[in-house]
């Protein structure tokens, strides 16, 4: 690539600080840029954002109106639930609903039941939702899932 010699850095070098600009700093401070950070982009560094960053404004995707439908899962599986029977055992802080133990998981937290684990004292579950193997396993042993939709119409 060819050297250009004619410039005006090659002509002044050696010679001031200023580099033709005057004694008191011109092209040097905040007013040189046009402002600090993003000020001007929508005035007069506007040409630039078009050239550089076209896409800076305006709006992209979809946001749904209402994102109220989409619940948070937390999940707790049977393993987890036996667990917590035994803390609470332990602590006399257990519900009973006839010769089951009775278990509001929304209380406590969660919203889900999962099935992985094994479960041995009957017990009734409150809970918004549950899978079917969460709800095999409970019948099997004597114990029952109430689900909240169901307590609602009650």
């Amino acid at each position: 690539m060819v050297v250009r010699r004619r410039r005006k850095t090659r002509k002044l070098r050696g010679r001031t600080r200023t580099m033709g600009w005057g004694s008191i700093g011109q092209h040097r401070k905040a007013g040189s840029r046009g402002g600090k950070g993003a000020v001007g982009y929508h005035k007069h560094k506007w040409m630039w954002v078009i050239k550089y960053f076209p896409e800076w404004y305006g709006k992209r995707g979809f946001i749904p109106r209402n994102p109220s439908y989409e619940e948070d899962i937390r999940e707790i599986s049977l393993k987890d639930l036996a667990d917590i029977i035994e803390k609470l055992k332990l602590s006399n802080q257990l519900e009973y609903s006839g010769n089951r133990i009775r278990i509001d998981l929304v209380k406590l937290g969660y919203n889900k039941l999962t099935g992985s684990g094994k479960i041995t004292v009957p017990v009734e579950v409150v809970t918004k939702y549950a899978t079917e193997k969460a709800i095999e396993k409970i019948k099997s042993i004597g114990g029952e899932v109430i689900f909240l939709k169901s307590l609602d119409k009650e």
